[in-house]
């Protein structure tokens, strides 16, 4: 039977690709050969990836009339070449390296790899990576640069409480958060030289006054001046890296302004915050027309792997790395939702109960990407809480049914189903 497919031999008449370094790249444009021959003539120079030598390179692009220019994603070498010629007006296309695999046993230059690129690239077998518009980079920036900066404080966090345990306090035995209000006084006081554990118990405030006892224990230790030291030190660290975090969050407020309707529809969602609507929306954006719902998923690598080989299926079904900064953030929105009463929250429990809590994450992060989709791609959907019971009322009632029926018709007996008077 034969079946029609989407595939076009079509070749871009003028088409460039770059192969980028540090330093220098090599460029190699393909446009047609003179009237009344049919091979195509190719251009391949080198250029400096200063400014000046870029724009001597969109000036000879523009002479020769290639309309697109394709290159490799090399670190972030590949952003001033493609921000530049994305300026001039030509169809930039950044793509992923492992699209663009090298034959085998041929040898390997920058040279042949510019052509090799190019040549697969006016033969349309290529597919662009998503490079978001320049409202959205910015925005990108800021909220990855942020997330960076959480990263160290979790990480300075972590060194203050191995300095504890070196020390032999067992704060964080007691204490839920050693850096609430009760537990920076504690610890301001040990850097001031208190060593009397009464005495720093007594910092005690809220619902840790009833620990008092344990605080005491807690604080029966051998911290000296090296901890000291060490623990003002690190202190300061936070309480900066926090500050940077507080200004990032008022830029970020900022950046986001233009989004302002697409974060708020976002916000909706359990366990999506403010902050959480605003890095999905730096790393998606807002125009879900690069994305049909599948393929969002797919890019996002929240999405299982299909592999076949002679008719059977391998490896297990992992996802693969994607974005790690729209993974970590619907982790994160996975985990809070799991906390609620709703039917993401059902949804991790449910799973997190037969295949665990990874398997959960992933799962609700799906969803929740999928639904992301849907919130941005038409603006007048809203979302609407399937409910917690939705489980229970839907698909177990439906299950019985249906397990019933099977029953019925293996005794024998024909089933027609009325609604109940």
């Amino acid at each position: 039977m034969l079946e029609e497919t989407q595939d076009r031999e079509e070749i871009i008449e003028r088409v460039a690709a770059l192969d980028i370094g540090k330093a220098e790249l090599v460029c190699c444009a393909r446009v047609p050969g003179p009237p009344g021959k049919s091979r195509r003539v190719q251009e391949v120079t080198t250029y400096k990836t200063m400014t000046r030598a870029l724009l001597v390179m969109v000036d000879r692009l523009r002479e020769l009339g290639v309309t697109r220019v394709v290159m490799e994603a090399t670190s972030d070498y590949w952003k001033p070449p493609f921000y530049l010629l994305e300026a001039a007006g030509f169809e930039t296309w950044l793509v992923n390296a492992k699209d663009v695999k090298h034959l085998p046993g041929r040898p390997k230059t920058d040279r042949l790899d510019a052509v090799w690129l190019c040549k697969v690239a006016e033969r349309q077998m290529l597919r662009p990576s998503f490079v978001p518009p320049p409202p959205i980079r910015v925005l990108r920036d800021l909220t990855r640069y942020r997330c960076d900066q959480v990263t160290i404080r979790t990480a300075e966090k972590q060194r203050v409480e191995k300095l504890l345990e070196d020390a032999q306090i067992k704060l964080s035995v007691v204490a839920s958060d050693i850096f609430g209000v009760s537990g920076r006084d504690m610890l301001a006081a040990l850097i001031a030289g208190q060593r009397d554990p009464k005495v720093l118990a007594r910092f005690a405030r809220g619902r840790m006054r009833g620990k008092i006892t344990d605080l005491e224990e807690a604080f029966t230790g051998r911290f000296g001046d090296h901890h000291a030291f060490l623990l003002d030190k690190m202190l300061h660290r936070i309480d900066a890296v926090s500050a940077d975090i507080a200004d990032l969050d008022e830029r970020i407020d900022a950046e986001i302004a233009p989004f302002a309707t697409a974060a708020a529809r976002l916000d909706e969602i359990p366990g999506v915050g403010h902050t959480a609507a605003c890095v999905i929306i730096a790393e998606v954006g807002i125009d879900m027309s690069r994305f049909p719902t599948a393929h969002l998923c797919s890019w996002a690598r929240f999405a299982p792997g299909i592999k076949e080989s002679a008719g059977r299926k391998k490896g297990n079904g992992a996802t693969g790395h994607g974005n790690r900064y729209l993974a970590r953030v619907l982790g994160e929105a996975a985990l809070s939702a799991g906390n609620t009463d709703t039917f993401l929250g059902e949804r991790y429990r449910r799973i997190a109960r037969r295949r665990g809590k990874k398997k959960a994450i992933v799962a609700v992060g799906r969803s929740i990407l999928v639904i992301v989709w849907h919130l941005l791609n038409d603006p007048e959907v809203g979302y609407v809480d399937l409910g917690s019971d939705f489980y229970d009322t839907h698909l177990n009632t439906s299950n019985k049914k249906r397990n019933h029926i099977r029953q019925l018709e293996a005794l024998g007996y024909k089933v027609t189903l009325e609604p109940a008077a």
